[in-house]
């Protein structure tokens, strides 16, 4: 109910009628002519003004009541003009695994985790360029021959992003953090065997580390150079609930998933044990069946996709639905809703990051062969843990034709391995050190002498030899390549569709809870899921593979 409360107004003519916005829209004017953002100068005969609106939306917590309303005054980059108005628009973000690499830490070592938003933070880059803007609706007093002349960044430039993160990355770097090589938007400071870690999303920043003091310091630093809200511990972040309990910390989108099934009008269905009938096999369909409006579709699917942030268990259903975002068809829409339905059944459910976890990495790569029946290609799927904490995973269709299980499952081990290497680099970088060597489990002996053994025939002749470093990284001591029964595969659930007792034995063991649903269902409780840690000793009496008789 506190969701469809109010309505977000569309343009100035009716926002304007109503005290909260016109409230919101003078801050925003304070802010602007504080920050001295704009001159007013006459227009020049040879310059273009480029246009300006505003953008209304309405700040909610994660419960659905309002926070604040927000007004912000937008500029229409889309009429910049490369190389005239603006040059380099690139800009990084944290990504998502990062977050939980952070998480997963400071779950274990029991960090303290804050929140920090820094108000109008594009305001506060500085324009190299010259850029002219026409007079903001609201704005009184000056004629139509006049028109704004930019000096600071605005939002709605193209290279607003990349200007605000200059200017943060400067201040960064002179108070003493060094930018991770793994991530430009992590930035550590390690100091007398402290570490503090900032996480960068634009203007969202979550601050970290076992130093209550460094933190309080660059804090301080920072609101003395922008205007930042201290949000106190982290709670709601990108649309993520942050909890954080005795027994660990857990992330979950119980507030987008029931936004997602209330605008998809699935409330009412019927929900269902999996997100995908392992049964059917969806493909391009050349028929008259497309959708009249094919623009849902890929609105849902598009949510559904950032969806997998937290639900690692809808990752391979909505790989399937975003290959046919160019012509949709009702069987494709029918697929999509029964993701909905299997989301209906679990709304809350989310990633868990256990405090009493190890630190060490365990992958499991898998693959389909030939899975797709348009194109014949074959699908890799991998995840990986932290100790017990889920920090990656991924399934993608490979981007060649391979003409055995065997390439398939050696092309799998190789993205797994680039992205163990990856996550071996972010946690040099925040000098952790873990407890045992990486291990990189999967279900095919040919795949795993192939990586053990320089064997070129007429099998193996015609892979790349970027696929080869499986066997190099092995060697340098990255990792531990160990076989592993296929009933224990648990990336096997990222690379097909599994019957409903096969899905939920392997999602019970992802260390995915829900914090609405009594501990006799899999609630947050002592008894939960099987740990990770308990399946990683019941495989530790296997062996890596023997190939002194390897043929």
């Amino acid at each position: 109910m506190n969701l469809s409360s109010e309505i977000e107004p569309h343009n100035y003519q009716e926002a304007i009628s109503q005290q909260c916005w016109h409230d919101a829209m003078r801050d925003e004017i304070a802010a602007l002519k504080l920050n001295n953002t704009w001159e007013i100068v006459d227009t020049l005969a040879n310059v273009k003004p480029i246009g300006c609106k505003w953008v209304y939306k309405i700040k909610r917590n994660s419960d659905g009541s309002v926070e604040r309303y927000k007004a912000r005054l937008v500029a229409k980059g889309f009429s910049q003009v490369e190389g005239i108005d603006f040059f380099e628009t690139f800009s990084p973000i944290v990504k998502m695994t990062t977050v939980c690499v952070i998480l997963a830490l400071a779950s274990i070592y029991r960090w303290d985790l804050q929140q920090l938003d820094v108000s109008n933070a594009f305001l506060h880059g500085d324009l190299s360029e010259e850029v002219y803007m026409s007079i903001p609706p609201g704005l009184q007093g000056h004629g139509s021959p006049q028109c704004c002349k930019l000096k600071k960044s605005l939002y709605g430039l193209k290279q607003a992003s990349r200007k605000w993160y200059e200017k943060l990355y400067t201040l960064l770097v002179s108070s003493g953090y060094q930018q991770a090589h793994s991530d430009h938007s992590l930035f550590v400071k390690h100091y007398n065997g402290t570490i503090t870690a900032l996480l960068i999303y634009v203007d969202d920043i979550v601050l970290t580390g076992n130093s209550p003091t460094e933190m309080a310091q660059i804090k301080s630093i920072l609101r003395s150079n922008f205007r930042i809200k201290d949000l106190g511990p982290l709670k709601y972040f990108l649309g993520l609930e942050v909890n954080q309990y005795d027994e660990g910390i857990c992330v979950s989108q119980r507030k987008y998933c029931l936004e997602l099934l209330t605008n998809s009008g699935m409330m009412g269905h019927k929900p269902s044990s999996t997100p995908v009938d392992n049964s059917m096999r969806l493909r391009q369909n050349d028929s008259s069946d497309f959708l009249d409006d094919p623009l849902s579709y890929r609105r849902l699917v598009g949510r559904l996709i950032y969806l997998t942030t937290t639900r690692p268990d809808i990752v391979y259903a909505t790989q399937q639905l975003s290959q046919f975002m160019a012509h949709p068809t009702k069987s494709h829409l029918g697929a999509a809703r029964r993701v909905l339905r299997y989301l209906k059944s679990c709304p809350s459910k989310g990633l868990f990051f256990k405090r009493d976890s190890p630190t060490h990495l365990i992958g499991f790569s898998d693959a389909d062969w030939a899975t797709c029946v348009d194109t014949r290609r074959s699908i890799t799927g991998y995840y990986f843990f932290l100790g017990n904490s889920l920090i990656s995973w991924k399934t993608k269709k490979q981007n060649t034709v391979s003409r055995s299980s065997s390439e398939v499952e050696y092309r799998a081990l190789a993205t797994s391995t680039c992205e163990l290497q990856w996550l071996s680099y972010l946690l040099d970088d925040l000098k952790i050190t873990c407890t045992k060597s990486a291990v990189l489990y999967c279900d095919n002996q040919s795949a795993l002498y192939i990586a053990a053994n320089p064997v070129f025939h007429e099998r193996t002749k015609h892979l790349e030899i970027d696929c080869h470093l499986v066997r190099e990284k092995s060697q340098a001591g990255l990792m531990r390549l160990l076989p592993i029964p296929s009933c224990h595969q648990l990336a096997d659930m990222f690379t097909k569709a599994l019957p409903p007792r096969s899905f939920t034995s392997n999602v019970s063991k992802l260390e995915l809870v829900d914090l609405y649903t009594p501990p006799a269902c899999g609630g947050l409780t002592e008894n939960g899921p099987k740990p990770l840690e308990e399946i990683h000793d019941n495989l530790a009496h296997i062996n890596p593979v023997d190939t002194s008789n390897c043929k």
